[in-house]
């Protein structure tokens, strides 16, 4: 509290003002009004003293700049979601439903505060009416958005179409900002008399537009840093490359045994490596190494910190944002060819026909042989020539088994089709292309599945009492699979519900039968939205998608967290050592959980922003799509040749008027009965494109 503030506490002026209100009960004063009935007190000295009493919660600030005496209160806190239109809700567990507040009502309250409300009941309404009295937690506490200056003024305008007011930043406070800079700002404080509240700038970007300056815009708006501070850079630079040989002597010596990786293209850091070697009782030893992160990062050190803040690295459609120091990520920590690297390694022993006959775990020292990029790998399997083509041929057939085992088992296999943008010299999208998902993929995927499975099978089969950050997919809701089953249905197919085996049986059918057709473009993104999220827990619940029992992951520590945690509990185990307990694991996989979220949403940010950009260059073009989503206020079309998506909204629909029917997904029109149903297909125009709110409009434009 402000000290000149306290002078007032309890004194006489303290309940003069007071008393204002007492009489004027029900009805909102401003300071000025106050002021005009105690002549003797100052406006200045009635503003702090309308601040005390309110800190005292003796009055309540409705409105901005208005206050009022209430006697009774019925108070409960919640979170405020405001809509694109600005109308704001709160959301709490204490209510059956959301209740609307009225405008000038949430203080300064923004989208996501956890707040303090007051409800006000009334003869003429079953709703109460309801007012913020505090914001109790900020939901965040930068924002982002674009320098605007007009005469000697300086507004920030932010990016998030949930916020609905300017910011005004001082002169002292634009750390160099000028007009048309895209900034990372902090909201300060909303003076009772002021219009807009005040910010401060915490980082400049760069102009609105520029490429990088966009991309780093989305990754602060999700919280994430661009940079590791100098601190964090230095601890990694002081690492030590050199691995010696009281460190290789601990470990299983795989520098002589056939080791390489496969990787995208473009990697820079390479986490897992497979090596190879035929046995003499003509099984097969594979070992899936992977990089040996909790080696150089210890607990609690400040790198660790910093891995642990992020949880994830942040992959946007030009650039990596690491968890990691590049120190680490792609020096010490990443399995470069023809260089030692240190891993912890699931060392497996195979058949043919893709049976675990045993399998160990182990700190491992390797030597890489070659760095294989997707593509050459791939080609190695259709020519079987090539750089250890034996192997590759070997080990893709024994991955082929483990997939038929898994689909057998009840998986679901999913098989969505990504594109990727090519960007020209300045970032600017110029052409969207798919990303073909071939048998070199599928083989990777299956050894890491493996490796992530065994891990989790054997710290929970052999001691219970290790916590593990498992990685978790519930089964979904008889509601949402009956909702599926309903729309594959519209197509012809028979989706079993009876039991989850059945239906994932049926699912994989489908997908078998509509793979690479504009049926699969359809039904497939409709069934993945059908499932409910994986999520981190120290619980062991199963992962419906991949039908295990038992998983966790262990394969890429340098860009997840939980990996790294899984590591050091898994060594923990094997050294006999006091693992963490199960709080702090929750804690920890709850926070990694959140991370996640926030990466695939600035993931999605990036593409989206990629999308609008690309599309830009389309305006009046006509395209084929697919209707991806309804709702009240619009029906979202994805564009079958490069998956961009944007909306026609219902209000440019000009044949006619059109409802929105939630319960069955549909748009219906009043007098012709136009139907518009999700997966149709449609013939669309692009209308408009808003590279700042990223919102892409589109028109029909034929039957």
């Amino acid at each position: 509290m402000k000290k000149k503030n306290k002078r007032f506490r309890n004194s006489e002026e303290y309940q003069q003002v007071l008393n204002v209100l007492i009489q004027k009960a029900n009805t909102l004063l401003n300071y000025k009004q106050i002021a005009a009935q105690v002549d003797s007190i100052s406006k200045k000295d009635v503003s702090l003293i309308l601040e005390l009493l309110e800190r005292d919660r003796k009055i309540e600030q409705r409105q901005r700049g208005k206050y009022i005496f209430v006697k009774t209160r019925d108070e409960i806190t919640g979170v405020l979601d405001f809509s694109q239109r600005g109308d704001a809700y709160l959301v709490s567990e204490n209510l059956d439903k959301d209740i609307k507040l009225k405008a000038g009502s949430t203080l300064d309250a923004f989208n996501g505060d956890e707040v303090s409300v007051r409800l006000v009941y009334s003869k003429s309404s079953d709703r109460p009416k309801a007012f913020v009295t505090k914001v109790l937690k900020r939901a965040r506490t930068t924002y982002v958005g674009t320098i605007s200056q007009g005469g000697k003024a300086s507004f920030i305008i932010p990016d998030s179409s949930k916020i609905h007011t300017d910011f005004y930043v001082p002169k002292e406070r634009l750390k160099g900002a000028v007009d048309g800079d895209k900034v990372l700002f902090k909201y300060r404080d909303w003076p009772s008399n002021a219009k807009n509240p005040y910010a401060s700038v915490v980082e400049v970007f760069g102009q609105s537009g520029d490429n990088t300056a966009e991309m780093h815009a989305i990754v602060a708006e999700y919280g994430f840093a661009t940079k590791f501070e100098d601190r964090v850079e230095d601890a990694a630079a002081k690492l030590p490359k050199k691995i010696t040989n009281e460190e290789i002597a601990k470990r299983m010596d795989f520098r002589k045994v056939t080791t390489f990786t496969i990787d995208p293209e473009d990697a820079k850091d390479f986490d897992d490596a497979l090596s190879f070697k035929k046995l003499d009782n003509g099984n097969f030893e594979i070992g899936i190494h992977i990089a040996d992160v909790s080696h150089y990062v210890q607990p609690g050190d400040i790198i660790d910190v910093e891995a642990y803040n992020r949880a994830t690295s942040v992959y946007l459609v030009d650039r990596t944002i690491p968890m990691l120091p590049e120190r680490l990520s792609n020096e010490l920590c990443s399995l470069r060819p023809h260089e030692e690297s240190l891993c912890f390694a699931v060392i497996f022993e195979l058949d043919i026909h893709g049976n675990v006959k045993d399998y160990k775990f182990s700190k491992t020292v390797i030597y890489s042989d070659r760095r294989f990029a997707y593509e050459e790998a791939q080609e190695v399997i259709e020519t079987k020539k090539g750089d250890f083509a034996y192997e590759i041929e070997v080990m893709n057939s024994i991955a082929g088994k483990l997939r038929e085992a898994k689909f057998a088992n009840g998986a679901i296999n999913f098989e969505t089709t990504e594109f990727r943008f090519e960007l020209d010299s300045n970032g600017k999208p110029i052409s969207v292309t798919p990303k073909e998902r071939k048998d070199a993929h599928k083989m990777i995927e299956e050894y890491m599945l493996l490796a992530n499975k065994y891990v989790a099978m054997h710290l929970y089969t052999k001691n219970k009492k290790t916590p593990l950050p498992y990685r978790v997919h519930e089964e979904p809701s008889a509601e949402k699979l009956a909702e599926f089953a309903e729309t594959a249905a519209n197509f012809g197919f028979k989706i079993e519900t009876g039991d989850y085996k059945s239906y994932a049986k049926s699912i994989n059918e489908m997908v078998t039968k509509v793979q690479g057709t504009v049926k699969g473009d359809i039904l497939q993104p409709l069934a993945i939205r059908s499932m409910e999220k994986a999520y981190y827990t120290s619980k062991k619940i199963g992962h419906f998608g991949l039908a295990f029992d038992y998983y966790a992951h262990f394969t890429s520590p340098i860009r997840r967290y939980p990996d790294l945690i899984t590591h050091r509990m898994l060594f923990d185990y094997l050294t006999k050592k006091k693992s963490f307990d199960y709080n702090e694991v929750e804690k920890m996989a709850n926070h990694c959980s959140g991370q996640e979220q926030k990466a695939v949403s600035a993931e999605r940010a990036s593409i989206k922003y990629k999308q609008v950009e690309f599309l830009s260059s389309y305006k009046g073009e006509e395209f084929e799509g697919i209707i991806s989503g309804i709702t009240e206020w619009g029906i979202y079309v994805e564009i079958m040749e490069n998956k961009c998506e944007g909306m026609v909204r219902l209000r440019d629909m000009r044949d006619d008027n059109y409802n929105f029917y939630p319960e069955k997904k549909i748009v219906v029109g009043q007098r012709k009965k136009k139907t518009y149903s999700m997966g149709e297909r449609v013939f669309i125009r692009v209308k408009n494109t808003d590279l700042a709110k990223r919102n892409i409009d589109f028109e029909f434009v034929r039957e």
